[in-house]
């Protein structure tokens, strides 16, 4: 599992998936998306715009990324 650093509180899940290196636009983080390919703390996530906070875990394609916060009590 990769630990990703954030510098906000939250991040929505497809710009995530653009953040970590997943997808190259929001076109294609919609795409898949929308099909079911993605997990967030191991369940189907189909929304693009939920919010990812520390500790969550995304799952693509059995690759598995944890969010780390970077800025716990600011």
């Amino acid at each position: 599992m990769e630990i990703i650093s954030i510098d906000t509180e939250t991040i929505k899940l497809e710009q995530f998936l653009k953040f970590c290196g997943e997808v190259g636009t929001g076109g294609i983080a919609k795409i898949i998306i929308g099909d079911g390919l993605v997990k967030v703390n191991g369940e189907v996530e189909t929304r693009r715009g939920k919010k990812l906070k520390s500790k969550d875990v995304v799952e693509i394609e059995n690759r598995k990324y944890k969010i780390e916060c970077n800025n716990k009590g600011q």
